[in-house]
């Protein structure tokens, strides 16, 4: 590891998630030099500047107890490893944050984060969810990773959990950004799913190894949510939710957002149809999210009923069809002025009826059959859907 990659990992115990003071700092200084004037022990009063004495001297306390090595130590006995800007497993689109970027990120799991983050799309939302929510976003999830795309969540019971389990269950890829450290449980309801991801995906988190969450660390992991991914789905949120921060989030750094609509009386879904009111995009399923974050190409399948037989007519004949009266015979003449059609056209489009099983023959005049052709029964003149 280079002296510029431990210098990052001690200051993951020095700075908070989020610190622009300290990504300032960083872009000033370089990791080494800033962890040198932390710990220098004649400091220069007010250097590195932009903060007061007393923060000033927390964080010189925090640098003064900072040990790298150990951490990493302790990572790697949970399968873990660090990775920060310069590393080759590093995605640049966390550059996106300017100096709020991460310094560095622990992770757990084999697959490179580099890599799986040019394929993924997050999918959050409400930790109290409904039945509807659950369902919506495992389905989601699943599908996503059916298609090849990574799923990233944050690990919380409801929405996160829910499609963390989608993508596990279809054999997929998902990845969990954690508020603590990656080898911390939380919560702890979920350790088992927690160690599942591991397994097959990826942990991560800003904070080093041991490090427990606290309300603010959830609000700024979002960041991390909302820039490492291609688009983030809300499924389920109520107005103050902290998913509509990573939707927000995501569209200030150009990233594309959706929602899954629910009930227009649900609480949990006024914060996403609030969204869908404005910057974000109504999204049913995977095929719809790929087409907006994927690439040139990946389209959704057009969305219609079912085809019936007399869609399949071509607009002559079914002007003809829909001439004829419903419930009683009607001579080639009356058929000719209802139609708009000459008599001989009008006999060759009725012939033509009368072997597809529209219409058949009662001496002199014509009518519509009891029986559509599909085994649907003609009440009327039948409308021709999709035209």
């Amino acid at each position: 590891m280079t002296p510029e990659e431990l210098a990052r990992a001690a200051l993951t115990r020095v700075l908070e998630p989020g610190d622009e003071h300290g990504g300032r700092w960083l872009r000033e200084y370089g990791a080494v030099g800033l962890m040198g004037l932390l710990t220098a022990p004649e400091a220069e009063p007010g250097v590195p500047g932009g903060v007061g004495q007393e923060r000033l001297a927390g964080y010189r306390k925090r640098a003064a107890l900072a040990d790298p090595r150990r951490d990493l130590e302790l990572a790697a006995e949970s399968g873990g490893r660090f990775v920060c800007p310069g590393s080759a497993e590093w995605p640049t689109q966390l550059d996106d944050l300017g100096d709020a970027r991460p310094v560095g990120l622990w992770l757990r799991g084999r697959p490179s984060l580099r890599t799986w983050a040019l394929r993924s799309v997050a999918v959050v939302g409400a930790r109290a969810c409904t039945p509807y929510g659950a369902h919506m976003a495992q389905t989601l999830a699943a599908g996503l990773a059916e298609l090849g795309w990574v799923v990233v969540s944050g690990a919380a019971y409801g929405i996160d959990g829910a499609a963390h389990r989608g993508a596990l269950a279809s054999g997929g890829a998902t990845a969990a950004v954690l508020a603590c450290g990656a080898d911390v449980a939380y919560p702890r309801g979920h350790a088992g799913l927690l160690g599942r991801i591991a397994g097959q995906g990826l942990v991560l988190g800003e904070l080093p190894p041991g490090s427990h969450p606290t309300p603010s660390r959830f609000v700024l992991r979002n960041r991390v949510i909302a820039a490492l991914t291609r688009g983030t789905v809300v499924v389920e949120a109520a107005h103050r939710s902290g998913s509509l921060v990573t939707a927000r989030r995501a569209r200030e750094l150009g990233r594309i957002t959706m929602g899954v609509p629910g009930p227009a009386t649900s609480g949990l879904s006024a914060g996403v149809h609030e969204l869908l009111r404005g910057e974000a995009a109504l999204v049913t399923d995977a095929a719809e999210v790929v087409e907006l974050v994927g690439s040139i190409g990946e389209l959704a399948p057009e969305r219609r009923g079912p085809v019936v037989a007399r869609d399949l007519l071509d607009r002559e004949t079914a002007r003809v069809l829909e001439a004829l009266p419903a419930g009683r015979p009607a001579d080639v003449e009356q058929v000719a002025l209802a139609s708009g059609t000459g008599t001989d056209e009008v006999i060759g489009r009725l012939y033509e009826l009368h072997s597809l099983g529209f219409v058949e023959r009662q001496g002199d005049g014509w009518q519509l059959t009891r029986q559509t052709p599909g085994g649907g029964t003609q009440t009327g003149a039948p409308r021709r859907g999709g035209r």
